[in-house]
């Protein structure tokens, strides 16, 4: 028993000895030499390009105008009373092409400043990181409102309060940015759900005088609604509101 164990250890090692003689070698060094470094930052700007495409959909919802875009167009279709049309998949859909193209102006900037020059290896990625926020941190502190941007700062109590845009942390502007375009998007949707009220109002009157009480005035208001939506040129009307409002 003592025999054929060690005849089978013998053979166990023969054969991982045999495996590690027809393994090719892997050189594993990480920034060994030119090409071990360019290799390196090649593998570095695959990694950061990745996550960047990872994390996208959050630094669109909470950094660019998109947020403000969504909820009016949302406020719209509520509004009118038509609450599946248009479907969802369009209102995300051109409220994504609207905040690219709002955002044009930003992501042009951290593109030539930011984007290009860390590719060709002539800048840090801190500094890439560094030039690439500033665009973000001037539109998003363009549109946050003093108060909110105050209310975090109190409930963040930093140890240096920020004087600058370069100081100014994004763990404080993001929020409050985002609680000013929740904020500014709800006045919009009031302003456009006046309107149409109006007219929910008139024809309740007008059927309550007529004695029709059963009749929903849901549905004989809601053709007067489209109609007037239509010959105002809504949708021209809202999207160039909303276009203006972030100059």
């Amino acid at each position: 028993m003592i025999i054929a164990a060690l005849a089978l250890t013998g053979v166990l090692f023969a054969a991982q000895a045999h495996a590690q003689s027809m393994m090719p070698s892997i050189n594993l060094s990480i920034g060994s030499g030119t090409k071990g470094g360019t290799e390196t930052a090649t593998a570095m700007k695959i990694f950061i390009f990745m996550t960047l495409l990872t994390v996208a959909p959050a630094l669109i919802l909470t950094m660019t105008c998109f947020t403000r875009v969504v909820i009016v167009l949302s406020f719209i279709r509520q509004a009118i009373g038509v609450h599946q049309t248009p479907p969802n998949q369009v209102i995300i859909g051109l409220s994504l092409f609207l905040s690219f193209f709002i955002m044009g102006p930003v992501f042009k900037d951290i593109n030539e400043n930011a984007i290009k020059p860390f590719f060709a290896d002539q800048i840090s990625q801190d500094d890439a990181f560094a030039k690439a926020s500033m665009p973000l941190k001037a539109f998003m502190l363009k549109q946050t409102h003093k108060n909110d941007l105050q209310m975090m700062l109190k409930v963040a109590k930093p140890e240096e309060m920020p004087t600058t845009l370069e100081t100014m942390p994004l763990s404080i502007l993001v929020p409050s940015f985002i609680l000013s375009e929740m904020k500014t998007a709800f006045e919009i949707g009031f302003l456009i759900y006046l309107p149409f009220v109006l007219i929910d109002m008139v024809v309740s009157m007008v059927l309550l005088t007529m004695g029709m009480m059963v009749l929903p005035p849901v549905v004989i208001s809601l053709p007067f609604k489209l109609m007037l939506f239509v010959l105002v040129d809504g949708w021209n009307l809202i999207v160039g509101s909303l276009v203006s409002s972030f100059k």
